[in-house]
């Protein structure tokens, strides 16, 4: 029996998360892509708390664009909120997603910004 693709998501999430989990000094970065929005957040996995978010629902400038220029923006905005609050290095967790189209531009683009992982 074939896997649905959410079935398949999960299966691999599940996979990478075995291996996978963020500290305070260094959080995960876990990602979440819709049809229409991206969402990134800063995770702490010890306390179960998330640090730092961001997402193309909230700004206004990425809703104007295509999703791979909104991927971009959010990328970016994430790392600088990261630095600003003193986190340099992360773990990147692609949730299951293949890492190509919008989870691979936010990726590079909060590499780009000074965000290490």
């Amino acid at each position: 029996m074939a896997l649905s693709k959410l079935e398949r998501r999960i299966r691999i999430k599940k996979r990478i998360r075995k291996n996978i989990s963020g500290t305070e000094q260094k959080p995960r970065l876990s990602i979440f892509r819709s049809n229409r929005q991206v969402y990134v957040q800063m995770v702490d996995d010890v306390t179960g708390k998330t640090l730092l978010s961001a997402s193309s629902l909230k700004n206004e400038s990425a809703q104007k664009t295509n999703k791979i220029e909104q991927a971009k923006m959010i990328g970016a905005e994430i790392a600088e909120k990261a630095l600003s609050a003193g986190i340099e290095t992360c773990v990147f967790d692609r949730n299951g997603f293949l890492y190509h189209g919008r989870v691979q531009a936010l990726a590079e683009a909060a590499r780009e910004k000074g965000l290490k992982f």
